[in-house]
């Protein structure tokens, strides 16, 4: 019966074979989507291992949504950039006029006033814009602490307000110029010659000939008026104002409202003027004023026909 098998120990050499061939006989089987694409996957690692670093990692395509997030978050990284302006409701007042306007609340007061330009032709350089006193150019709406529904004070004028103020007034300076060259001189005139032959006051202020000065820091003092008594002039220019005085009262005058100023020297007295600051229409409004030191005539009219503020 030995023969019958293999003695213990021993393998049967038939035996690999029949295995052997079992394994190879097996059918193959279908594989499915998913048992694919892993061995897809796997085949692609081997080659990538391979072929080594030597081979450049593919550039994502256009469309990955990787590279789509990856923009996005760069967006958010960058502070916002797409976030909307917060817009503040204001209302602009100039010359009587309101006008509503959307400006965004980080706005500057210098953007502030390019934008009052673009509404009322009124050049940044002559705007004065008031909320709660002057706005500052450098500073924003909202560290002013403007809120919705804010009034916007503005003061000044265009281009062309101030050519129409000033041509009438130099056309009438012109004017009085021809009409005194007609005229005998002033000094002779009967009205002024009461004046004049009370003689050069005492305290008049010193005038020199042939010299033109800005006007001093001190009033121009030492005067007389028609009726004879003393005077003084004060150029108040932060107010835009001349001041008048006399031994009675003090007249506060608008530069604006000053139509013309005409002067001549003293015959005899050639450093020193008489004045006349025209208040009215015609001739009749005229106050004068004589003595005035010749040094400081074309001062005074430069100052009172407002030419010192625009040239």
């Amino acid at each position: 019966m030995a023969a019958a098998g293999a003695p213990d120990g021993m393998e049967e050499s038939g035996m690999d074979t029949e295995a052997e061939t079992v394994v190879t006989e097996v059918p193959a089987q279908p594989l499915n989507c998913v048992d694919a694409e892993a061995a897809a996957g796997a085949a692609g690692e081997d080659s990538c291992d391979a072929r080594g670093s030597l081979q450049p990692a593919p550039a994502q395509p256009p469309g990955d949504p990787a590279a789509q997030a990856s923009v996005s978050n760069g967006e958010d990284a960058g502070g916002g950039a797409g976030k909307e302006l917060e817009l503040v409701d204001l209302k602009i007042i100039w010359n009587k006029t309101k006008h509503d306007v959307k400006v965004p609340l980080d706005s500057t007061g210098s953007e502030l006033k390019q934008k009052i330009h673009s509404i009322t032709g009124l050049p940044p350089a002559m705007q004065k814009v008031m909320y709660k006193g002057l706005v500052p150019e450098d500073k924003t709406l909202r560290e002013i602490k403007v809120t919705s529904g804010a009034k916007i004070m503005v003061v000044g004028s265009t281009i062309n307000d101030v050519l129409a103020v000033n041509t009438p007034k130099e056309a009438a300076q012109q004017d009085a110029k021809a009409e005194e060259n007609k005229k005998e001189p002033l000094c002779r005139q009967k009205q002024h010659r009461k004046v004049l032959d009370k003689g050069k006051p005492e305290d008049v202020m010193p005038s020199v000939k042939g010299v033109q000065e800005r006007l001093p820091a001190v009033p121009l003092s030492g005067m007389y008026n028609k009726s004879g008594g003393k005077v003084r002039l004060t150029f108040k220019l932060e107010q835009d104002q001349l001041w008048i005085g006399t031994k009675e009262r003090t007249e506060k005058l608008p530069m604006g409202s000053i139509k013309n100023v005409v002067s001549e020297p003293i015959e005899g007295h050639e450093d020193y003027h008489m004045m006349a600051f025209q208040l009215g229409p015609t001739e009749a409004s005229y106050y004068w004023v004589y003595w005035v030191p010749t040094q400081y005539v074309d001062a005074i009219k430069d100052t009172v026909l407002g030419k010192w503020q625009y040239f």
